[in-house]
């Protein structure tokens, strides 16, 4: 079977004041109404049975999870105690389903993205799959450069390794950091770079060898959760363990040095959605070039987001600004510090204004 892992357990403090710990940016409905965890849901769901469909998110929105997905079978929703980051999220998840399934191929992939074709996603995870399961190793879904952007991170491509399902099937050269203004101008007008799309394809099997060669101390800790699983003590064990594996992402603690790692080019519309400002990418701008939800009033004013959930926004005579209305805060900020929102969150922390997290 065909094992499909959304991670769903970011906080999405970018997304501040619409996010909240009870209500992550995967919960938030930021184009067509629906929650960006139902989206990827929804798009996934196809490719498998209810008992391949799995998440794993963070304990305190376990429950919402379950509410807004009720067809998931009792069990399939993983509560992380704390969050590690994606190598402990994927490498848990790979446990469990291994537990279950000792042939599982798996793609894994964000809770949070936008893709509006849903057809062409899947027709590429299918073969990204098909391809783990028959040659082993770990894949990964590169998306080909519309633009230059200094906000992600890229694959370079490697040899040609064949097609499959009329994908190509690369070996994956490298992973590259996020490159400047220059340097990402000459991947874009190139074809060997693809933006890191963040979703993957691989056995759990395989990603569990990985992680035992490549992060000793978190393979120890995942070994202790398998040991545990089905034990009416297993959830008290994972709650001793979890909060002591070591956190890394699954692209520097895991792709990077894997033995053998492939890509999928794809060229479907694709944003993440990392922040406010990148809601240009994925909703209409109106005649001003302003992004505009809710009840919002522009006057001599261009290339704003503003997203009003109760109170309107009204402006006049201003430019390139994220502004966020809800029911009890006002964000106002310049795009080009739209990323600083993490920074804001932590300030209201430090300021204990918990009521507003």
């Amino acid at each position: 079977m065909l094992h499909a892992v959304i991670m769903a357990g970011g906080a999405g403090t970018r997304f501040w004041p619409a996010s909240r710990r009870s209500r992550p940016k995967q919960f938030l409905s930021l184009t067509d109404g629906t929650p960006l965890l139902r989206a990827t849901f929804d798009r996934v769901a196809p490719l498998t049975s209810p008992n391949g469909l799995w998440i794993v998110t963070a304990r305190d929105t376990a429950e919402a999870t379950r509410r807004l997905l009720p067809e998931l079978p009792p069990g399939h929703v993983l509560a992380e105690p704390v969050g590690r980051d994606t190598a402990a999220c994927a490498g848990y998840a790979a446990t469990v389903v291994l537990h279950i399934d000792p042939d599982a191929v798996c793609v894994v992939l964000p809770a949070d993205h936008v893709i509006p074709d849903q057809e062409a996603v899947r027709d590429a995870l299918s073969a990204g799959a098909a391809h783990v399961a028959e040659h082993g190793g770990l894949l990964t879904f590169g998306i080909r450069p519309t633009r230059p952007e200094t906000g992600y991170g890229y694959l370079k491509l490697g040899r040609l390794h064949g097609t499959r399902r009329g994908h190509k099937i690369h070996v994956l050269d490298r992973f590259v950091e996020k490159p400047d203004l220059a340097t990402a101008r000459t991947y874009a007008a190139g074809s060997d770079y693809l933006w890191n799309s963040g979703m993957f394809a691989w056995r759990a099997s395989d990603l569990l060898d990985e992680i035992a060669r490549q992060l000793p101390l978190l393979a120890a800790g995942l070994d202790r959760i398998a040991a545990g699983l089905g034990s009416p003590g297993a959830d008290a064990l994972l709650a001793t363990v979890y909060p002591n594996l070591p956190r890394t992402s699954v692209d520097y603690g895991i792709m990077e040095s894997a033995r053998s790692a492939w890509t999928v080019p794809v060229d479907f519309q694709w944003s993440d959605v990392g922040a406010w400002p990148a809601l240009a990418e994925v909703l209409p701008p109106d005649e001003d070039g302003n992004v505009r939800r809710g009840r919002v009033l522009a006057l001599d004013s261009a290339g704003n987001v503003m997203i009003g959930d109760g109170p309107a926004i009204v402006v006049a005579g201003v430019e390139d600004l994220v502004i966020v209305a809800t029911p009890d805060a006002v964000l106002v900020i310049p795009q080009d510090q739209a990323q600083r929102v993490k920074e804001i969150v932590s300030h209201l922390a430090a300021a204990g204004w918990d009521d507003l997290l």
